[in-house]
């Protein structure tokens, strides 16, 4: 019986990658900070782009908004805090607490929002 439930996972829960969480490239133009990567970010991440924005906005307390061009940040803001939160979402919204993988998928049931990692299967609310 254990063969065939080992059979039965998919094949990504046996792979031994790393994810690479990705880094901020941007600049300053006066006040305002522009990561200009962000939409790769949030590829890389498999989330919405605007999933993203409102947690990074909202962690770093600051006005901003999604351009063609990026991201615009309405304050100046260090790379590696940015970074810092972008690595605080993919724990929180995208990393599975169990198997460690990306391979996650958001979903709404009711009022709730689960995170339910495809690779090992496990299933939980997040905030």
């Amino acid at each position: 019986m254990l063969k065939e439930a080992m059979q039965s996972l998919p094949e990504s829960s046996f792979e031994k990658q790393r994810f690479e969480m990705p880094k901020v490239v941007g600049h300053l133009q006066g006040n305002i900070t522009v990561i200009s990567n962000f939409r790769q970010i949030a590829s890389a991440l498999r989330r919405e782009p605007e999933h993203l924005l409102k947690f990074i906005l909202k962690e770093l307390a600051t006005p901003g908004s999604l351009k063609p061009k990026g991201l615009l940040i309405g304050t100046k803001v260090p790379a590696a805090k940015i970074n810092e939160k972008i690595r605080q979402f993919a724990h929180e919204f995208v990393l599975c607490r169990e198997c460690g993988k990306p391979d996650t998928q958001l979903t709404k049931e009711e009022d709730l929002i689960y995170l339910k990692c495809t690779a090992c299967g496990t299933k939980y609310i997040v905030k």
